[in-house]
């Protein structure tokens, strides 16, 4: 297959949501000629996966040894098939949702062009590319932040760029360094750091390592850069469920794993005191976010609190800086998708049917919906990290992970104290929600009098689809890790 075509999939979706607008479609039509947008470009993108080019694609020449290129590698294809197949069902979720809303052109403009953005992300041959996406992801998600035009919404907005725009600033550094003391931009699985340039500079490279950590991590929510993520929660759940499932924070996950295990390289920061400091931060991380979770009783701010400690589990399993560490990521960055977009879309449907916005305003609205609640059910238990459920798998591979360094770096061992904490944490704001859903105390049936129903297909497609891909996943891992390994080995 030409290399060409893997300008499609960024390409399409940037320029048909561009478009949108000029077009002054009515509602239905528009609607129709997004989802096949999408559609035909999820299509492509899994095609140039399965018959993966073996060659990039320079879009254009910057400067010296610089290109703004496009390639599909195992970790790129990877991320690609993920947002191939969850953005066409967040869309036709996102119909429904939006059917009442105002200004329902420019969001599925944006919308559609985050798409393109990520996929971008996900097939940048080179950190320039890959950085010069990870900018404009900002540019064009922000308005959907900002959405609502409440003051609450444009306060989440401005939070998200002042936050975006910082960690870029250090994420650039990075990219100084790398074009400075590397061989190449490239991603090479390893590293790409020359140390015969670096010579006597290995604290300052470890130091921009820890710079660069934190500003990508940025979108990752990593501690202490996290407070814009819970804000953005005012936004309508189709981009919630974006920002804290597919787009931005998976961005933000996919590029640390570019960046140490393409960049840096593993070997380079293994044993060092950034090693133990970039852990640190991951469990810190964790902590936090769990810990708010239970604390948080508005429903979406409690799961944008989930989105926080379950993307640093990601960070976690990437800083053990080894083979397996690389495989628990990749793991929980898909698992965690499905899991995390099923929760989400679930809060969504519940605030669209019922407008209830609080786990207080819940009780027995189970038996007013109860699809929507068995799959918010389903997924929440994949999160908590049961048997038998997705979730369970990649917590297990993180916790392994883990173990392995642990012999060589005891504070590794940590790690697996805060995988168990966080994890009751999780039974705890998850189970209260699903407990006083389903089983609510006597007289406090607070819905059976309301008109509240199950939401239509559009809405109902997709959480089925989740809920069923979670219990594949928990009980069917074994192919799909099987691809993940080839990854991580290089093969794939």
């Amino acid at each position: 297959m030409s290399s060409v075509y893997l300008v499609l999939p960024v390409v399409l979706p940037i320029v048909g949501g561009a478009l949108m607008p000029i077009l002054h479609l009515p509602d239905k039509k528009r609607n129709l000629l997004l989802e096949i947008l999408v559609l035909l470009t999820s299509a492509i993108a899994l095609l140039c996966v399965y018959r993966r080019p073996e060659a990039g694609f320079t879009l254009f020449h910057l400067t010296g040894n610089l290109d703004f290129a496009l390639r599909l590698d195992g970790l790129g294809s990877v991320f690609t098939c993920l947002i191939a197949i969850l953005w066409p069902l967040s869309t036709l979720y996102a119909f429904e949702y939006m059917r009442h809303e105002e200004r329902t052109t420019s969001f599925f403009a944006f919308y559609t062009m985050t798409y393109g953005v990520t996929m971008g992300i996900a097939m940048a041959e080179n950190l320039v590319t890959m950085y010069l996406f990870y900018e404009l992801l900002t540019l064009v998600s922000v308005y959907l932040v900002m959405h609502p035009m409440t003051k609450k919404a444009i306060r989440a907005s401005r939070t998200y760029l002042y936050y975006s725009i910082g960690g870029a600033a250090f994420a650039f550094i990075s990219l100084i360094f790398v074009i400075v003391f590397g061989d190449t931009t490239d991603f090479i699985l390893g590293g790409v750091l020359n140390m015969e340039k670096i010579g006597n500079n290995v604290s300052t490279m470890l130091f921009v390592y820890l710079l660069s950590f934190w500003g990508f991590g940025v979108k990752a929510a990593v501690f202490p850069f996290q407070g814009w993520l819970p804000k953005a929660s005012v936004a309508p759940t189709p981009v919630t469920a974006l920002l804290h499932a597919v787009a931005v924070v998976k961005s933000g996950a996919f590029a640390l794993m570019r960046l140490t295990y393409y960049c840096f390289g593993p070997d380079f920061i293994r044993g060092t005191w950034v090693h133990f400091a970039v852990m640190s931060i991951a469990m810190l991380s964790i902590i936090y976010g769990s810990t708010m979770a239970v604390k948080e009783t508005h429903f979406k701010r409690r799961l944008a609190f989930s989105t926080i400690s379950n993307l640093s589990y990601i960070v976690l399993a990437l800083t053990m800086m080894s083979p397996l560490g690389l495989l628990a990521g990749i793991s929980h960055l898909v698992f965690h998708a499905v899991m995390k977009i099923g929760s989400f879309f679930s809060a969504g449907a519940i605030l669209h049917q019922s407008k209830k916005e609080y786990v207080d305003e819940l009780d027995g609205l189970a038996k007013k919906m109860p699809f929507v609640f068995t799959v918010f059910t389903l997924c929440g238990l994949s999160l908590i990290g049961i048997p038998l459920f997705a979730g369970f798998v990649s917590k297990w591979n993180i916790a392994a992970a883990a173990m392995e360094v642990g012999e060589q770096y005891p504070y590794a061992y940590m790690a697996v104290l805060v995988l168990l904490y966080s994890a009751l944490m999780t039974a705890v704001y998850i189970l209260t929600v699903a407990i006083r859903a389903w089983f609510p105390d006597r007289g406090k049936e607070l819905h059976l009098n309301e008109k509240i129903t199950d939401p239509n297909w559009e809405m109902k497609l997709p959480l089925g689809l989740f809920a069923i891909t979670v219990l594949v996943f928990g009980v069917c891992s074994e192919p799909l890790m099987q691809v993940f390994r080839a990854v991580v080995q290089g093969t794939f």
